[in-house]
Formats: structure tokens, sequence, C-alpha cells
């Protein structure tokens, strides 16, 4: 048996990179986090769509390209190295997944050849029934409208179409909300939202576990943006550690800066095929997907934690300045690490899941 990338999944990779290279360089990310708006970095979703992105997952009959899980983890972890902003993960996997799992066959003729296109985009509030209601947040769902507060919505800044959890975990479709606040985050490159529902028409979604599915997939493609967002410092580090000189040498030639670096690499390389796996169990071994998918969550944000502090060791005093941007992944990372629950939460949802825990 082969443990290894496909031909097709290792082109796609590849081109993914080197397009987001040249399509996000840190002097865009800085733009951005400078308070450049969604409708200004469109131009990076519809050049993304160009390869079909948006449309990774959904069936070719509605426009897309009939991908799974593992290919959209390998497109998480190219956006997560460039920290690009865009509403992937909503537009292109949960909403579609949201539609194909609980949609009516309506539902999915409206939507999914759209979102296909990159032309409309999908935000996601799944928060609440997933990691816990914060300050009294929390939407209630009665006679087709939705009432309450969503917080820490995904891509639902500007979105057409938005995905919604109810306090019981079902799910609905609505296009508008009373109010949608940007919320304060650490993380400039990925956009938070607070939506704010007010007896909203809304059109509910089948209730047949599906959030948790949604929660499964959302976890996987955080640890594989976080995946991503680390194989970037941990790159700058090595580079960083070959030209920096000090006493007369490149400090990458002391054992104590090259230890550093080995350990990074020894963490992130075990992660990555746990990330990997649990992209491959979410489409072939479902019975194993939730506890994959949380472990690969709950062990990546530890390993991206320790990855985004030893790298701005290496860089020394200027590993904390704005100059070499490595703030921007470094946040992303702690981001990362909290959305959807954190390790200890994730960790604590596995535990039940097994029965081990109450």
């Amino acid at each position: 048996m082969r443990f290894a990338l496909s031909e097709d999944q290792t082109m796609l990779q590849d081109s993914l990179n080197r397009t987001l290279a040249d399509l996000v360089p840190l002097e865009r990310v800085r733009r951005f986090a400078d308070d450049e708006g969604p409708q200004q970095v469109s131009d990076i979703w519809m050049r993304l769509a160009e390869m079909g992105l948006p449309g990774l997952m959904i069936p070719e009959e509605q426009g897309g390209l009939g991908l799974g899980m593992l290919e959209a983890a390998l497109a998480s972890e190219a956006l997560g190295k460039v920290a690009a902003a865009a509403p992937f993960l909503g537009s292109a996997v949960l909403a579609p997944l949201a539609l194909k799992l609980a949609g009516t066959d309506e539902q999915r003729r409206r939507w999914l050849p759209k979102l296909a296109t990159g032309a409309v985009t999908a935000g996601v509030a799944i928060s609440e029934p997933i990691a816990g209601a914060r300050d009294g947040a929390g939407v209630t769902a009665a006679d087709g409208r939705l009432t309450g507060q969503a917080l820490f919505a995904l891509n639902a800044t500007g979105a057409d179409l938005l995905v919604v959890a109810d306090k019981n975990g079902g799910l609905h479709l609505t296009h508008i909300a009373e109010a949608a606040e940007p919320m304060p985050s650490i993380d400039v490159t990925r956009r938070l939202t607070a939506l704010t529902f007010k007896d909203t028409p809304a059109e509910a979604l089948a209730s047949n576990g599906a959030l948790d599915r949604l929660r499964d997939a959302a976890w996987i493609l955080l640890a594989a943006d976080t995946l991503g967002a680390a194989q970037a410092m941990l790159d700058k580090a090595v580079a960083y550690a070959k030209e920096r000189k000090q006493f007369g040498r490149t400090i990458g030639s002391f054992q104590a800066v090259k230890h550093l670096c080995a350990e990074m690499a020894a963490e992130l390389e075990p992660a990555r095929a746990l990330v990997w796996y649990a992209a491959y169990a979410f489409d072939h071994a479902p019975d194993e997907a939730p506890l994959m998918a949380a472990h690969a969550k709950a062990h990546t944000s530890e390993i991206g934690r320790f990855i985004a502090r030893t790298a701005t060791e290496v860089h020394g005093g200027i590993g904390m300045t704005d100059l070499l941007g490595l703030h921007f992944w470094f946040k992303r990372i702690g981001q990362n690490r909290q959305l959807l629950g954190g390790p200890e939460k994730v960790r604590e949802i596995a535990a039940r899941m097994q029965g081990l825990a109450a």
C-alpha cells in the first residue's frame, strides 16, 4: 500500500503554492491588515476560482471538481502558508458540505453552481453548539425564523449566503442578518463576525447530524491551515539562520540554533501525516473520522504554538517586529488554535466520543 499523495494531488499542491506565492506576497498581507476590506481582495478569490478552488468539493454535475477532503486540506495548507485572506473554509467547504449533507435538491440546484464559480460566497456560523456559547450568545429557531446572536462567524462579511447553527445543532440557510459586526481578533488575515438575528427568515436544513460532519471538516482544515502557517515560519527561520551572522559566523552554524530548527522540523512532519490521514478518513473511514479530526485539531494547535514561538526565537529581537511579518503567521496559528474549540475543549469532546468522559 502506498501512503503518499497521488500525482494529481501533488500537482494541485504545487500549482496552488506557486500561484499563491505570486498572488499573496507579504506586502498584500500587510495591506489587508491595514484595513483593506473584503471587496479589495475579491481578485484573489476570482483568481483562485479560475483554478476551480471554490468548487473543489462540489460535485461535477453542479459545476465543481468533485474532489475530497484531502484535496481541500492541501488547499487549506497552501492558504495558511501565505496567510491568505480568502473565504475558502466557509464558501468552498463548509457551506457546500452542509448543502450536500442536509440540503434539498432545490437548495442544491440553487446554490451549489453559484458557489462553484466563486461568484457567490458563503459564511458559516456554527461555533456555539460546538465550542460552547460565550456572553449569552446562541441562536434559536422557530417557525422558519432565527433569533439570537452567533459569534465567531467565518467568512460572513459580505457573504451572499449564511449557514447558521442553532443551539440544538440544527442548520439553517439565510441571506440576511439583523446586524453583522466585525469582531476584534488577534488575526487580521481572517476576519470574524458577530451575526445578530431578530426574527430573521431562514430555511431549515435536514436534521441528520450534519453539524458533526461540518465540525470534523472545519477541525481538519483549521489544522491544515496551521500546518501551512507553521511550515512558513519554519522556512523563514531556517532561511534567516543561514544568512544572519554573529561573531563572524552564520547563526545556523551554532549547535543551539541547529537544534531549534531540527526540533521544529521533527515536530511538524508527523503532524502533516496526522492531518492528511484525518482528511483521508473523512471520506474513506467515516467511523474513524470524528476522532481523527479531533486529534488533528488538538495536536497541530500545540505543535503550531511551539513552532510559532521557536521560529520567533531563532530570529531574535527582529522576530518581534513588523519588519519580517512573522506576527501574521504567529497570530493566525493562535486564532486557529481557539476557533471551534481550543485543544482542551477538543480533547474533552474526543474523550466523550470514546466513552472516557460523561
